[in-house]
């Protein structure tokens, strides 16, 4: 291992994240309710712009009314981009108003570590000044050329940044690639199109300790669809996807969940590492296949899963008798 080790910076249950526009507080209000791990509350791409303003004012009375910690959600807000002149009144409003209630910014079209810091520098500032005790998270939306090109310096970004996503729509657009549907597969491509923008993106994350999120699908008729393509961000290390759609809410978190046979596998292997260590070993054998130091590293992070799902369960449970009286 080298001696350059850079721990993951936050961790957060993030298997589902339900993108929910501004505009609507009775989407909200359902968001707020559903089974979804994370929500967005959205203020760019799902807002046309007339509506922004609303959107914007809808999102902050949300988050202000609504105890999204007691329902065991992450609410986070996606701004406008830094190209647009919306985003500055987004960033201001949002923390002066209500970043206390806040646990990150989704930051779209990250494009250059200099995005990060303009949004960082502002939200350090709103944050002393309105005195306010809790740390508002950052995270990169990486869905152009540019963000790709760069985005192992974007991932070495100092500060508040905790996580990045795979926006495929515009990555598409950006890069004028054929697609059939958003996040789809062209049959014309021999495999996964979005594989190596995925996994490059992965890699990043994962050398600078932040979680790695895959973006949306847009098809929420085609259910199998959607499964098929989490399960192949699953298998790159992905640990969680949009759901544009309510019904995608079911399918993120279980395809995202450690199945129960292997957490069971998991602890068994930290068991049996573990007598092997006894008897001064640093290898062991678990139905005819050897596991040693490497296996115990994949078994932890198994267990780190289930850990955070079974805290999120509780906490739920804890709330209801609460909101039964």
């Amino acid at each position: 291992m080298s001696h350059t080790i850079n721990h993951l910076k936050k961790l957060r249950l993030q298997r589902s994240e339900l993108a929910v526009p501004g505009s609507s507080p009775e989407m909200i209000d359902k968001a707020a309710n559903s089974a979804a791990d994370f929500v967005f509350l959205d203020i760019e791409d799902a807002v046309a712009p007339p509506d922004k303003e609303r959107a914007r004012k809808n999102i902050i009375q949300a988050l202000n009314d609504i105890d999204w910690r007691a329902k065991g959600k992450t609410v986070s807000v996606r701004i406008n981009g830094l190209d647009t002149h919306y985003m500055y009144r987004d960033v201001v409003d949002v923390m002066e108003q209500a970043g206390d209630r806040l646990d990150t910014i989704l930051v779209p079209k990250v494009g250059v570590p200099a995005d990060l810091y303009m949004v960082e520098a502002m939200v350090n500032q709103i944050e002393m000044a309105k005195g306010f005790k809790t740390r508002v998270g950052l995270e990169a939306l990486i869905e152009t050329a540019l963000g790709m090109a760069n985005v192992e310096a974007i991932a070495a970004t100092p500060g508040r940044l905790e996580a990045m996503h795979f926006g495929v729509a515009d990555y598409a657009a950006s890069n004028k690639a054929r697609t059939v549907n958003i996040g789809g597969l062209n049959p014309d491509y021999p495999g996964d199109q979005w594989h190596f923008a995925l996994s490059r993106m992965t890699v990043a994350c994962r050398a600078y300790g932040l979680r790695a999120i895959d973006g949306p699908f847009g098809d929420f008729s085609d259910p199998e669809g959607y499964k098929a393509a989490a399960r192949r961000a699953a298998a790159l290390g992905i640990e969680g996807k949009w759901a544009i759609h309510p019904s995608q809410i079911a399918l993120a978190n279980d395809v995202f969940s450690p199945p129960e046979k292997e957490v069971t596998r998991a602890r068994r292997i930290l068991e049996v590492l573990k007598e092997a260590e006894a008897l001064g070993k640093g290898a062991a054998a678990l139905d005819g296949k050897m596991i040693d130091a490497a296996s115990e590293r994949m078994a932890r992070n198994v267990l780190v899963v289930n850990e955070a799902i079974e805290r999120a369960g509780q906490l739920v449970s804890e709330q209801k008798p609460q909101a039964a009286q």
